[in-house]
This record gives C-alpha cells, sequence and structure tokens, in this order.
C-alpha cells in the first residue's frame, strides 16, 4: 500500500513574501529562491516517509493558473469579476482568447521534473510525480469568442498541448505522472460523463502505456471551498473507461461517502489512491485514526490495489499541518504493512 500525494505542498512564508515583492530580486535570486523551495517540499515529504514525492509546485500560483503565462493567444491581464468580500473562484480572472492557441514553449511542466529530479537526494528511492492539468480544466479561465465559442471548442483547442507536454515529460524521464481533472468531477453532474471519459482518453493516447498514469477527481479546493455538488456517482460507470492506472478520490472531508466506489473501480481493472486525510480541515489526524481510515477501504477493495493519500493538494494548508498530517499517514499505514 503505496503513501502518495496530489501535487501542491504549501510554500515557505519566506517564498509567499517574496513572491510579492519580486522587483527587488534578480532572475538568478529568483532561480535560488525556486530552488530552495523546492528542496523544502522535497525534505519534508522525504522526511515523512512519502512513497511517492512531487516538487510540491512551488513554481506554480495556484495549481493551473500560472499555466496560463506559457499560452500564447490570450490576454494575460485578468481581472476578476469580484474582488472583496468573502474568498471564493469569481475572484480569479477569467483571460480573454486574442488569436490561436499555442504553447511554443510547452507548458513548464518537464522543467518543473528536472528540477525535481535534479535536487533530490542521489539515495531517494522515493518515485518522482509529476502533475499536469487536463484540458477541460485548464479551458475554464478562458473566454470563449467566435472562433472558440464555447469550453468544448477550448478544451478540444487545449488537448494538443496539454498531449505534448505529457509527450515531453515521458521523454524526459518522467514515469509517474498525474492528469488532474478536477473540473470534470465538478461539472460531471449537469454534463455529459461519456464525453468527458473520451477527451481524458484522447490527452492521455499518446503516453498511456509509456508511464504510470493517474488522474485526480476532486470537488474544488479554493480557499478550502468546493464548487459542486459532491458526489462521484454521476461519474460512473463512465469514468470506470478512463485510460489510467489508478483513479484518486477524495473520501477524508466527505466522512468516506460513496466509499463502495472503489471496488468498482479495482473490479475495473484500475487501482485507487484514496484521500483519506482532510487538506481543508486543522484537525491533525492521528496515525491510528489513519489505521481505522486505511482498514474501512480494505473491507471495499485488496491492499495491493490501494494507495492512500490526503484528498487534494496541500497549497493552501499550513506547512506545521501538512507536514504533521502527511508524517502521521505514513505512519499509519506503514503499521499495517
Amino acid at each position: 500500500m503505496r503513501t502518495t500525494v496530489i501535487g501542491s505542498y504549501p510554500f515557505p512564508g519566506w517564498l509567499e513574501f517574496a513572491s510579492a515583492h519580486l522587483d527587488q530580486f534578480g532572475p538568478d535570486d529568483i532561480r535560488e529562491m525556486q530552488d530552495d523551495a523546492v528542496r523544502c517540499a522535497i525534505h519534508d515529504q522525504l522526511s515523512a516517509g512519502l512513497d511517492v514525492i512531487t516538487d510540491g509546485e512551488q513554481t506554480r500560483l495556484d495549481f493551473n493558473l500560472s499555466f496560463y503565462g506559457y499560452l500564447s493567444g490570450i490576454d494575460r491581464e485578468s481581472a476578476p469579476a469580484r474582488r472583496f468580500g468573502p474568498p471564493a473562484h469569481d475572484q480569479r480572472g477569467r483571460h480573454a482568447i486574442t488569436g490561436e492557441l499555442s504553447a511554443p514553449r510547452g507548458l513548464g511542466v518537464v522543467e518543473e521534473f528536472e528540477r525535481l529530479r535534479r535536487l533530490v537526494p542521489r539515495d531517494c528511492s522515493a518515485v518522482l510525480k509529476a502533475s499536469v492539468p487536463g484540458p477541460y480544466t485548464l479551458s475554464g479561465r478562458l473566454i470563449p469568442n467566435e472562433r472558440y465559442p464555447d469550453r468544448w471548442a477550448i478544451t478540444e483547442a487545449l488537448l494538443p498541448l496539454v498531449a505534448a507536454e505529457l509527450e515531453a515529460l515521458v521523454t524526459a524521464g518522467c514515469r509517474e505522472i498525474c492528469v488532474d481533472e478536477p473540473s470534470m468531477s465538478c461539472y460531471g453532474w449537469r454534463e455529459d460523463p461519456e464525453r468527458f471519459a473520451d477527451i481524458f482518453n484522447r490527452t492521455v493516447s499518446g503516453v498511456q502505456q509509456r508511464c504510470r498514469l493517474s488522474t485526480h477527481l476532486c470537488f474544488g479546493s479554493y480557499k478550502g471551498r468546493a464548487v459542486a455538488p459532491r458526489a462521484y456517482a454521476p461519474l460512473f460507470p463512465a469514468f470506470l473507461a478512463l485510460k489510467v492506472d489508478e483513479i484518486h478520490l477524495e473520501m477524508a472531508n466527505r466522512e468516506f461517502a460513496e466509499i463502495e466506489i472503489i471496488r468498482q473501480i479495482v473490479d475495473a481493472g484500475k487501482h485507487v489512491a484514496v484521500g483519506i486525510i482532510d487538506v481543508k480541515n486543522y484537525y491533525v489526524e492521528t496515525p491510528e485514526e489513519v489505521v481505522r481510515r486505511v482498514k474501512l477501504c480494505l473491507r471495499h477493495a485488496p491492499p495491493e490495489a490501494l494507495s492512500f493519500a490526503p484528498d487534494c493538494g496541500f497549497s493552501q494548508t499550513a506547512r506545521w499541518a501538512a507536514y504533521q498530517k502527511l508524517v502521521n499517514l505514513v505512519a499509519g499505514v506503514r503499521s499495517l504493512t
């Protein structure tokens, strides 16, 4: 039973401060800060004892917003619809499309992976994982126009760009990739899940047999808030057709509702990464509680088909809590293996 993470980890406090004052730093200073922040994420994950680690997404802004900086054909100035009041998704801006969508420099994930590989200790035995937002999720902050009249058209334009990044990652030596499509799980209750599955499968078709491929399905975690009815039922059985080795589900913050769905996934020949640590709660789960949660999962699926993880990324959880949650996650799982 592996222990893994989704992708993001909290920024060190100094990096968050520096990010607000980048005009005071030179390019070499910034590269040094980025390396040091990734070293912090690597240290915490390896110290916790995880089997699978990432770079903590230390050079990204809010999971996917940084990717728009790599796209040509958009207006990068993005004004949010609402600036004040309680935090929510409408406080993040949307980009106007001004031309043909392209990514002449790629999407930047290859550089992230190569930095991670360069900075891990030489004796590191953990698997190195990269995460890439899927085209439907990436389309969500782009405004349709005459050329791309709706979100589906934007998604189709982004699909080959994401596919090319996946291909480049595998060529660079990445052997574990998560294609994050939280927007699919957020809107599966009102959209066509079979169409989602087709989009996903066409995105990953070039790398499907060449790496361990997973996807992360959640209901949104911006400022700790979901944006959709938190139910997986509308996605299944359509999502059993996803061409992945592993499907990650958030369960902890949903009190393990629909836990029986992991049996369907395993019966379809896939592994399941179960989110058993709540990233939206500052209650730190004890190792004993982790054991109880793992045993609940084992009622529905065999251990060889299971991995255990936090519900989502940790970017919006304080580092002290994120680290202790990871430590206790590993301690609880290892006590059963």
